[in-house]
């Protein structure tokens, strides 16, 4: 009988600890498969909500820019990008002017996206930005 008592003690334990570990369970797969963004439509609010999260506190400066967004290719030469402060090389790029390297960085040339990697550069900010690789 005190095997009985003992077997139905613990079964009975036993169903208490796994339904309070389920509400728990449950929590931790409904955070794994959660999704990691969404998708708001202009003129909604979210939207507006994204808009006001984006906005920049000020022009950044072509260091910061070069070092946020371009250091990866333009600092060790990937995909035939020129490297910051190879003067030979940057000297035939600006030798079609400055208008025209500015150009193909905001609207991309080669292996390179429009705007490289930054895609909330100001065309000023890349300005600056080509101007701190030339140096």
């Amino acid at each position: 009988m005190t095997k009985l008592m003992t077997s139905l003690l613990v079964l009975a334990l036993s169903a208490v600890v796994s339904f309070a570990n389920a509400g728990t369970h449950e929590d931790q797969i409904a955070a794994r498969i959660a999704p990691v963004g969404s998708v708001c439509v202009e003129g909604t609010e979210c939207a507006a909500a994204g808009k006001a999260a984006a906005v920049a506190s000020g022009p950044r400066s072509g260091s910061d820019v070069y070092g946020t967004y371009c250091t990866a290719c333009h600092g060790t030469g990937a995909m035939g990008a020129p490297k910051l402060g190879d003067a030979a090389v940057w000297k035939a790029r600006l030798a079609k002017g400055f208008d025209k390297t500015l150009a193909n960085a905001i609207n991309g040339l080669n292996m390179m996206p429009p705007k490289g990697t930054c895609g909330d550069c100001s065309d000023d900010e890349l300005s600056a930005a080509i101007k701190h690789m030339t140096k």
